[in-house]
């Protein structure tokens, strides 16, 4: 698995057990206005909308939340209005780096994320430079106690996905962003809990980090990015050892 794929599912498990709940709701909810000011209230026509609807669901974000963001993106009720960005950089060893942005504020959000990459010996990039190097999917996740490899597999491959893999009690399915909801769909048809569902962006190509104190500046320079207000997503392109990861972990 590449190390945006295993930072990724490190990020929700660490979202389900502290404080970072209400921060991934907000994320959420930003996505949701956005995705309902653009196209539209209703998620059988917004197929963006359902994504999220999904995602939301799968972090467990109350109902309620997802109908205000939805009334806040349509106008129905008074919401803020959000400018999307990208910023785009590396981090020491040439990690690639991109940054999503959705911000009422764009000075704010300027200066925020050039402070912390110049904190962590980072560098922005020119627009387009690096995300050029990744590429959009459907990533779900399924516990592997949930139900056998083989039958995950014939499910998910009928249902159109691309690949699963099997990392440290999870079943990680990837697929096309145009057939995303439909394995998603058929998930659900088979009654099988998904601990995380959603679009994302991983790396063509991967840049090896095997020196402890690299890995650690690299999560810190991810840990200060997401922790700012006006941050959606993070992506990067290393691929860190399990037994390094595992003691960054510790």
């Amino acid at each position: 698995m590449s190390g945006h794929n295993k930072w990724s599912t490190i990020k929700h498990k660490k979202a389900a057990t502290d404080a970072k709940r209400g921060k991934v709701f907000s994320k959420i909810a930003k996505e949701i206005m956005v995705a309902a000011k653009m196209g539209g209230g209703d998620p059988s026509a917004n197929i963006t909308l359902r994504a999220l609807i999904q995602k939301a669901r799968s972090e467990n974000m109350p109902a309620d939340n997802v109908e205000r963001a939805i009334k806040k993106g349509t106008g129905d009720i008074e919401g803020v209005v959000f400018e999307e960005m990208v910023y785009e950089g590396y981090a020491s060893g040439g990690v690639a780096v991109v940054v999503e942005v959705l911000s009422d504020n764009k000075n704010r959000s300027s200066s925020d994320i050039k402070h912390a990459f110049s904190k962590h010996n980072a560098n922005l990039a020119a627009q387009g430079s690096v995300s050029r190097i990744f590429k959009r999917v459907g990533q779900i996740v399924v516990a592997d106690d949930a139900t056998s490899e083989d039958s995950l597999m014939e499910l998910a491959l009928e249902a159109g996905a691309d690949d699963l893999s099997h990392e440290d009690g999870q079943f990680i399915i990837t697929t096309d962003p145009t057939v995303f909801m439909d394995v998603v769909d058929a998930i659900e048809k088979a009654g099988l809990p998904m601990q995380m569902s959603e679009m994302t962006k991983v790396p063509e190509t991967t840049v090896p980090v095997t020196d402890k104190g690299q890995a650690a500046s690299l999560m810190k320079l991810i840990d200060a990015l997401e922790d700012l207000e006006d941050v959606q997503n993070v992506y990067t392109n290393f691929d860190i050892a399990d037994e390094l990861m595992e003691e960054l972990e510790g």
